[in-house]
């Protein structure tokens, strides 16, 4: 779809990660059991917003508009924390 973009208002422009297709136990997880992405890395914000691009948050399953298979918007509020590594 597309790779830019510059949210208005109290949007957030996320690209999702990726969680491992591999557990810890060394066996391969299959793409139907997979769950969407919850985790995104914030990619721009939109002008007023407390989160900052660069930072990798997490977000309600159902929350937000996908942009194709690796990006979603979502709203501020959808955003239910910043994870910090």
């Amino acid at each position: 779809m597309f790779q830019k973009l510059r949210p208005i208002n109290n949007n957030i422009w996320v690209k999702l990660v990726q969680e491992d297709t591999k557990t810890a136990g060394g066996l391969y997880i299959p793409d139907s059991a997979k769950q969407d992405a919850q985790i995104g890395l914030v990619q721009a914000v939109g002008q007023g917003t407390q989160i900052k691009a660069g930072e990798k948050v997490f977000f309600g399953k159902y929350s937000g508009t996908k942009a194709g298979e690796e990006y979603i918007v979502l709203k501020e509020e959808d955003v239910l924390g910043v994870i910090e590594e």
